[in-house]
């Protein structure tokens, strides 16, 4: 899979994916009918995927987004009112255990980085899955809602922590016990989302993004998205520490020279070399 860059679309059961520029892969989850509903294979075909990019370098940035008028309606309600009557009394754990549960923990674990491109509805755990993501994009159409408490649940596929992170402990509140959706000018001002683009904007926006992100070294963003996740849960002291350590590791490596050599010869750094060709 090294250095393959191209427009061909490749189709799995739940998903589709490209390769629309270097360093940049584009999912898009193709359930349109049950609202991109997360299901225990939609799991199955991403982890796949992921399994193959993760060791590859000349992958770095995922775009995700969905098919159709929502980018994900969390849990798939269909499946999981089957999986309540027929298998829950069975398996005695919670339907969202072999999906949405992995998923979300998956993300955030990855060295890869994700970019919600939110085309549409993300509600529950489609909410969560976007939170998981390290950046958001939302188009102007897209509605966001933490809805849990209107089936009568909690958030529960990482949302309880993540959202507070995100927007802080007031709004998360305010989000999670009401159930309300955001239209995406809102979710701009809380920070749900970083930016608010047109609907046929939506994916030249998130895909241009991801290949400047994509240009930037591979050590350095594998070090970046774990150190801006690390400080969630650390002091400043472990965080001084920690940053340190991984300042030490990456100036061994080959791109701070190049980086500094192309600044002094007024040209742009070369990073990357040979793994997108």
């Amino acid at each position: 899979m090294m250095g393959q860059t191209a427009d061909k679309r490749v189709d799995l059961e739940t998903l589709y994916y490209e390769r629309p520029a270097p360093g940049v892969a584009l999912v898009t989850l193709n359930r349109p009918d049950r609202g991109n509903g997360v299901v225990v294979e939609l799991v199955r075909d991403l982890f796949g995927l992921l399994d193959g990019w993760e060791p590859d370098p000349s992958v770095r940035v995922v775009v995700l987004t969905g098919a159709g008028k929502q980018f994900c309606a969390g849990a798939d309600l269909v499946a999981m009112r089957e999986y309540l009557i027929n298998e829950f009394p069975v398996r005695n754990e919670p339907f969202n255990a072999r999906a949405l549960f992995p998923l979300t923990q998956r993300i955030v674990a990855s060295r890869l980085v994700f970019l919600a491109a939110i085309n549409g509805a993300a509600t529950a755990g489609g909410l969560d899955f976007a939170l998981a993501c390290d950046l958001r994009v939302a188009s102007s159409t897209a509605k966001l809602g933490e809805t849990y408490i209107n089936m009568g649940l909690a958030p529960g596929n990482g949302g309880s922590w993540l959202l507070p992170k995100v927007v802080g402990s007031g709004i998360a509140a305010e989000l999670a016990l009401t159930g309300d959706l955001v239209d995406a000018q809102r979710a701009l001002a809380l920070g749900l989302v970083s930016r608010v683009v047109e609907p046929d904007e939506l994916l030249p926006t998130a895909v241009a993004l991801a290949a400047k992100i994509a240009d930037k070294p591979w050590r350095a963003l594998e070090a970046t998205k774990q150190a801006l996740r690390a400080s969630w849960t650390q002091d400043f002291s472990t965080a001084m520490n920690t940053s340190y350590q991984v300042t030490d590791a990456l100036q061994r490596q080959p791109d701070l020279l190049e980086a500094v050599t192309a600044f002094l010869e007024k040209r742009s750094p070369r990073f990357n070399v040979g793994l997108d060709d």
